[in-house]
């Protein structure tokens, strides 16, 4: 395993991040497809056998049991002090709003909750999930520079948002003397490349930690399609709502992927990740069976060359939103704008 800081903190993050996303109990949450704890305590301990001390998950995860399961497996097999532990908040509830709950105390409770999940006094990056629309953005960075003056995290990152709003949270922050995010977590992998217009070149010139979700595009880039299909791939409506749309288009990048990886003798998990190493500080990997954690950790050592990141990168055309961007709007937002296939290509190509 190889090891990089991330940005401009004092965290030394390995070069795969593991995704706790597909740990939890399946009855407590909006996933079918998540394993039980003896198993992913499994792969946990794989992870850490591989070199890999990085750990994403959120409170959103199958009701918390996925921070509760990762808490318990981390105090049993590692060192806390070894180990970047990293969890998420979401935005206020209409409940909470109803009630009169500021940014402030909504974010001390979910740090609170978070913490109590893992079993831990503090967590190393403190997530932001998504833009809370309805929560000025004083009150949620005044609410996150709280928590790190506690103690209660060291680091704050935020995931699935623009640059602006990034840029817009930053400046804030330094001119009222708050912690800054440190980090972004947003979808980007060769099929999805939207993060490059923007984010990626931001982040590039504020020292600011890439750490990439949907790394392998819910396995459309580590498999051939129709090749071992898992019940995520069959169960997972939200995947689908990712990237069906483009299905026909992304087909051609993962042909690429699978034809690289048979004239390397390696896995289509190894190029694809590689690839995104080339760009990003820790890609945030889910893993809910060993080989793909294995998978993972290989990426690290395969290096491709200028030629075959320009042959993987060449089929791209623009995509529109999806996700979570898609998803997350003001009420009184207009319809999102969808790049189409004549405007600008990333990279400067046409």
């Amino acid at each position: 395993m190889k090891y990089q800081k991330m940005g401009e903190t004092d965290l030394s993050v390995s070069r795969i991040c593991m995704g706790c996303m597909g740990f939890g109990d399946a009855a407590r949450g909006q996933h079918s497809w998540t394993i039980d704890e003896a198993h992913s305590r499994e792969i946990i301990k794989r992870g850490l056998d591989l070199g890999v001390n990085f750990y994403d998950t959120a409170i959103a995860y199958q009701s918390g049991t996925s921070e509760q399961y990762l808490g318990r497996a981390i105090r049993d097999y590692a060192k806390r002090d070894d180990v970047v532990i990293a969890t998420k908040f979401l935005p206020r509830t209409e409940e909470e709003i109803e009630n009169g709950i500021s940014g402030q105390q909504h974010i001390e409770n979910m740090i609170n909750t978070s913490l109590n999940n893992l079993g831990l006094d503090y967590v190393d990056l403190y997530i932001y999930h998504m833009w809370d629309w309805q929560t000025d953005i004083y009150d949620i960075m005044d609410g996150l520079n709280r928590v790190v003056k506690a103690g209660k995290a060291r680091y704050i990152g935020i995931s699935n948002c623009y640059a602006w709003q990034i840029a817009k949270a930053n400046a804030l922050a330094e001119k009222e003397g708050f912690s800054k995010f440190v980090s972004v977590q947003g979808h980007f992998n060769l099929i999805f490349r939207e993060e490059e217009r923007e984010m990626v070149l931001y982040c590039n010139e504020e020292n600011i930690a890439l750490t990439p979700y949907s790394a392998l595009a819910s396995g459309r880039l580590s498999r051939k399609p129709g090749a071992d299909d898992t019940k995520r791939a069959a169960e997972d409506s939200y995947a689908k709502f990712k990237y069906d749309a483009t299905a026909a288009q992304d087909s051609v990048i993962i042909e690429r992927v699978a034809a690289l990886a048979e004239k390397r003798n390696v896995s289509m998990t190894e190029v694809s990740l590689s690839w995104l190493l080339t760009k990003t500080t820790s890609p945030v990997v889910g893993a809910t069976k060993l080989h793909h954690i294995e998978g993972a950790a290989r990426a690290v050592e395969l290096e491709l060359a200028d030629e075959e990141i320009a042959y993987l990168e060449e089929p791209y055309v623009p995509h529109p939103l999806a996700g979570v961007m898609a998803q997350n709007k003001p009420a009184n937002a207009k319809e999102k704008h969808v790049w189409s296939t004549g405007d600008q290509k990333i990279g400067g190509q046409k």
